[in-house]
């Protein structure tokens, strides 16, 4: 059926021509025609473009990020049909996101997709658009998915064709609203953990679903959720009103159809209103360069790699403290066999590690040192000295810090275990190297162990250490420092500071903490319900 149309300008009859007719309507609805370019081997990030970019005309860029049921999808519609110069009295609507179109395998996948709209400029706006669409965080997918939705946005962020700025990054909340769902602060703090601190002047809020009036309810939402943003001559978030409704076609009477059309003029009066703020507001601001958003999501991935390695290597200082303990207490036990030089048995629990295969995911581990670097959510790139663990072709997190030419990148981790083992005292004398004989060898075996516990202490304190300066310098950079996903680190932190008896920094780290935990607990209870806690930092990345 052909698209019935009026008030057809000819800048719009151009752009019908391009597209094709998916409603007759009024509004008759047209998809544009893309060119589509995927930017990464699973198509989990791409690219759509309508018409063609001219580098001596400016471009503003602007992130969308919301809960599934906000209305999204709409509202970037409306912002494409804006920049088009499409009037309502044209009765003609663009689409450029094929919301209905998805099929059951890609509605399973995050995708991000970036929107360019290019070629016409001075319509509206003296400007081209590019629109970046993250999925719908928090969605029955799970935090799983949400997770991917980062490592996407950085691979968009430093691939050489990819988005290298950002003007505005907007939260898309419902008028009606009151508070902020556990799904919808777990959105909005795993976004904010993304960006640098420069960003926060670029951040609004889209009300979508709006009468109109002013959106007390959802402004109050974000205030109490602490949403830092822009902020307007009142101290207010900046924001900016649009009305989803869509054109109800069911209407079987005149004076149906008469207020079905009243209700339509003020919704599209609201929405336009609202774009005419909206890209007045993105005309002005200062754009952003990622590169600070890039460092710090490079900085929070290594944080997450360097306390996982941390724990597990602490883990194994613990298991060999176990064991030299063990091994005191047998000396003690067998006292009259040492001082009379006889040979005895005795058990301990060995620590180990063992490699085993992941269920999912991919590590980057280092042979060498037999250690974890990062895993298992290590993200599948090639050549390995991009994985995050790795600077200057070294590695940052494993204990020698050796080349990535010696690491690999399979889906197996290391493992540390104990088996019981039997020893004797012969085995001890060898293991420790002990040839003296009598009292000497006595007093040697125990200085020896002493000395084992104590170079066991220190190197576990130098661990705490180096996790405690990662935070410190995350802190310095990240606009959510305490984001949910660091909150866990905090925990195991505190509980290993605690123990040197750094109270300075142990208060500091509290402080972190307390500062997360006085916000709403809904994303943290959203981030340990979809994370399953089990009881090791590992667990929360599996």
């Amino acid at each position: 059926m052909a698209c019935k149309t009026k008030y057809i300008p000819s800048n719009i009859e151009n752009i019908i021509s391009k597209s094709i007719c998916i409603q007759a309507g009024p509004p008759a609805r047209y998809h544009l025609v893309t060119k589509k370019q995927s930017l990464d081997e699973g198509d989990q990030l791409r690219k759509w473009t309508f018409g063609e970019r001219d580098p001596a005309k400016v471009n503003k860029t602007i992130l969308i990020v919301g809960e599934t049921g906000t209305g999204k999808s709409t509202l970037i519609n409306a912002m494409v049909n804006y920049i088009l110069g499409v009037e309502n009295k044209n009765q003609v609507c663009f689409e450029i996101v094929e919301e209905g179109k998805k099929s059951q395998t890609e509605s399973q996948t995050t995708v991000v997709t970036v929107y360019e709209v290019f070629g016409y400029e001075g319509l509206r706006v003296p400007y081209s658009i590019t629109i970046i669409d993250t999925p719908g965080y928090g969605d029955t997918r799970g935090i799983q998915e949400d997770k991917l939705i980062a490592e996407k946005l950085y691979q968009l962020f430093t691939s050489s064709d990819g988005i290298h700025q950002i003007d505005v990054v907007g939260f898309v909340v419902k008028a009606t609203e009151n508070r902020l769902s556990d799904r919808q602060k777990y959105i909005f703090d795993a976004v904010l953990s993304l960006f640098g601190k420069d960003m926060e002047k670029n951040i609004v809020a889209l009300i979508t679903h709006s009468d109109g009036g002013e959106p007390t309810t959802a402004l109050k939402a974000l205030e109490v959720a602490k949403v830092p943003g822009a902020r307007n001559e009142k101290n207010q978030p900046v924001y900016f009103l649009f009305n989803n409704r869509q054109r109800n076609a069911s209407c079987v009477t005149e004076k149906q159809a008469k207020k079905e059309a009243s209700a339509m003029r003020t919704a599209q009066e609201t929405s336009k209103e609202g774009m005419e703020e909206f890209t007045e507001f993105l005309g002005d601001v200062i754009p952003q360069n990622v590169k600070m958003t890039e460092g710090v999501l490079r900085e929070r991935k290594r944080l997450e790699a360097c306390i996982i390695n941390l724990q597990e290597r602490i883990e194994m200082i613990e298991l060999k403290q176990n064991d030299i303990q063990q091994t005191q207490r047998a000396l003690k036990e067998h006292k009259e066999e040492m001082e009379s030089n006889k040979n005895f048995t005795f058990y301990v629990d060995e620590p180990y590690t063992e490699k085993v295969k992941l269920e999912t995911g991919w590590a980057t581990t280092c042979p060498t040192c037999q250690e974890n670097c990062h895993s298992p959510d290590c993200w599948n790139w090639t050549p390995l000295s991009w994985c995050i663990a790795m600077k200057s072709s070294k590695c940052t997190v494993c204990t020698k810090k050796c080349s990535s030419s010696t690491h690999e990148k399979k889906q197996e981790i290391y493992v540390n275990k104990t088996r019981k083992v039997e020893m004797t005292h012969n085995d001890l004398k060898k293991k420790y190297e002990i040839n003296e004989k009598g009292l000497g060898e006595k007093g040697d075996l125990i200085s020896t162990l002493e000395e084992e516990l104590k170079k066991a202490e220190d190197e576990k304190f130098s661990l705490l250490e180096e996790s405690y300066q990662c935070v410190m310098i995350l802190e310095e950079i990240s606009l959510k420092a305490d984001a949910l996903s660091t909150h866990i680190h905090l925990d195991f932190l505190i509980e290993k500071m605690k123990g040197t008896g750094n109270t300075e920094k142990v208060q500091k780290l509290e402080e972190m903490k307390n500062r997360a935990e006085e916000e709403p607990k809904e994303g943290m209870s959203y981030f340990r319900t979809g994370l399953k806690w089990g009881g090791k930092v590992r667990d929360f990345f599996q």
